[in-house]
């Protein structure tokens, strides 16, 4: 019934698109909100050609009438980067910043005239006002407008979004203008463009979430840093990272390019790692980010049900905001054991970004030392602990290495008392195949007749995999 064979996973197709010029200026915020200009050199642009394929796509239907292209994904996942690279000659670029609507129309004025040498009559006070001449514009004239931290409008003016419905609707049919919105809150973004009470609902010819590197990506960034890089330190870049761009980048040109060198980048003086999940999760969350943070905070430590939760934080009231964080938010999921029913009682809690999980665990937990600049402190703390958060990280590593084939079923198996448990397990549910897997970070740890007592324990109580046919085995950082 066993077979010690483990299962290959085939090479995902790597797309590298090289920077048409040799050098390029980055911008982003330091912890105090300045803006920050990073120049480099050489660099690549890896793993969008699927975006830039669309992106091209709506540009030549542009020229036939306007196109309207919806960006979203998390902060720091690529999404202005690549949408200034849509393949326009003209790219106007209109960032909402949190300030008043006159100045934001100073500012595009500017870009407008900059970008399209084009002469406008007075001084716009509404971005309404700045939207229809542009949209008149391009009548005669095509071009790219990209428009960042769209949902910004809904502090500075929601009655924008109105706005734009109107003239959109007005002026599609003869206008040539190639749209892109981009937006990093996903609540709010997704709340402006699918919900069907707001005015933008259903204006959108394309949308897309930009989601991390995949795992052969991230191996091929890191051996273009470093060709002779180990197990440990990819481990540790996506322990860290999660395959966020932005974070890569920032250890990467760094020279951050092995384990040791990541661990003790993160706690250096004016580290952007410290304040980032403040950073992206305040705004999503509110005045009520506290008790958000303390919740995550718990399932990054490794507490996954509610009563556990509930204990630590000694609040019984903690549901409701379970269901947020859920339905509403996107940060947690619900587990459950593989192929198990949806009303079981081993549910699990999990979060869906590794970065979160590994900024929960050690920067919010411990955000004492860091208010009290203990950094070195902090630093002994993450290299003391890092080993059982890289556990869990080889075992997501996998998951989504798998996941990346789009052929399996993937899932992980505990009993109800949680003494028994299964890392990992893969189903191919056409070949009727399904491969059991213990992880170990050393392979030589894995003791193959232990193991298979659990596998019979699965097996008594998932009905599903009796009649496949079985492979149980380990992985290790080797197989990475």
């Amino acid at each position: 019934m066993y077979y010690s064979q483990p299962l290959k996973i085939k090479n995902i197709a790597v797309f590298v698109w090289l920077f048409e010029y040799n050098s390029y200026l980055c911008k982003s915020n330091d912890n105090y909100g300045n803006n920050k200009y990073y120049f480099f050199e050489d660099m690549k642009f890896y793993n969008r050609e699927k975006e830039k394929r669309t992106l091209g796509e709506m540009l030549i239907q542009s020229k036939r009438e306007a196109r309207m292209t919806i960006l979203m994904g998390r902060r720091r996942i690529g999404k202005t980067e690549l949408s200034q690279r849509c393949g326009d000659d003209i790219v106007l670029y209109f960032f909402v910043g949190k300030k008043a609507e006159t100045l934001l129309c100073q500012d595009y004025v500017r870009e407008i005239r900059e970008k399209l040498d084009a002469p406008i009559l007075g001084a716009p006070n509404s971005f309404s006002e700045v939207f229809r001449f542009i949209l008149r514009l391009s009548e005669n004239r095509p071009f790219t407008l990209v428009i960042d931290e769209f949902q910004n409008f809904l502090k500075i003016n929601p009655a924008i979004f109105s706005d734009i419905q109107r003239d959109w609707d007005l002026h599609k049919r003869t206008s040539h203008l190639n749209l892109i919105i981009s937006g990093s809150v996903f609540t709010l973004m997704t709340k402006i463009f699918e919900d069907k009470e707001e005015p933008l609902f259903g204006r959108a010819d394309e949308m897309m979430t930009l989601e991390p590197f995949t795992t052969d990506v991230l191996k091929q960034v890191l051996g273009d840093f470093n060709p002779n890089y180990t197990s440990e330190d990819l481990l540790a870049l996506y322990s860290i990272t999660g395959g966020v761009p932005w974070y890569v980048t920032l250890l990467l040109d760094k020279g951050k390019t092995d384990k040791e060198k990541m661990l003790t980048a993160l706690t250096e003086e004016n580290s952007p790692f410290i304040n980032e999940g403040k950073n992206i999760l305040i705004e999503e969350f509110g005045t009520d980010y506290v008790t958000y943070f303390s919740i995550l905070t718990c399932i990054a430590s490794g507490m996954k049900t509610r009563s556990e939760i509930e204990n630590e934080l000694q609040n019984n009231n903690i549901g409701p905001y379970l269901v947020k964080l859920e339905d509403y938010y996107k940060v947690i999921t619900k587990s459950l054991p593989i192929f198990a029913k949806k009303n079981s009682k081993k549910m699990r809690y999990q979060l869906n970004d590794s970065f979160l999980i590994f900024w929960f665990r050690f920067f919010y937990k411990y955000q004492a030392l860091v208010e009290n600049k203990a950094l070195k402190a902090l630093g002994d703390i993450i290299q003391r602990d890092y080993s059982g958060v890289s556990g869990l990280m080889m075992e997501r590593y996998f998951m989504k290495k798998f996941q990346e084939e789009g052929r399996y079923i993937i899932g992980k198996w505990w009993d109800r008392k949680g003494e028994n448990e299964i890392d990992l397990i893969v189903v191919d549910p056409i070949g009727k195949e399904a491969w059991i897997y213990e992880l170990k970070k050393q392979g030589y740890r894995y003791k193959g007749n232990e193991f298979r007592e659990k596998v019979d324990k699965v097996l008594e109580q998932t009905p599903e995999l009796r009649n496949m046919t079985l492979h149980t085995g380990s992985l290790s950082l080797e197989d990475m």
